[in-house]
């Protein structure tokens, strides 16, 4: 079969005022994304991507590394300047990421939503042991 040649996609010139920073923290990572008004994803990762391994990434020092270096590349490469924020998850990364962003400066929150499911029912409990 002959080879094809297949041509990678290349961001354009893209310009971002307004985006959408969805955070989810579990108890062992943070996984940032931003997407644009319509929800498509424009830069993300987790704290991983940001140079932490095994039980660091739980970390809120890692959770604001990983958001303060994803906020400047928009800042300077996108020109955002207003964000929404969508919390999920009850990891300890949480307080990690608004330190970030109020310490970079120059981006406003115009929103901050939570989204963490709450549980209610469920299924039966485990019975209780017998002495």
């Amino acid at each position: 079969m002959a080879r094809q040649n297949i041509k990678s996609k290349k961001k354009k010139n893209i310009k971002l005022p307004v985006g959408k920073l969805f955070v989810t923290t579990s108890s062992n990572n943070t996984l940032v994304t931003l997407t644009d008004e319509s929800g498509n994803k424009v830069l993300g990762g987790g704290t991983g991507m940001a140079g932490f391994k095994g039980t660091k990434e739980s970390t809120p020092y890692a959770a604001e590394m990983l958001t303060s270096g994803i906020m400047r590349q928009a800042r300077d490469s996108f020109g955002l300047k207003e964000i929404s924020i969508y919390m999920k998850g009850l990891g300890m990364g949480r307080d990690g990421v608004f330190k970030a962003i109020n310490d970079l400066g120059g981006i406003d929150i115009s929103l901050i939503r939570e989204n963490t499911a709450i549980q209610f029912g469920g299924c039966k409990g485990k019975r209780p042991k017998r002495n």
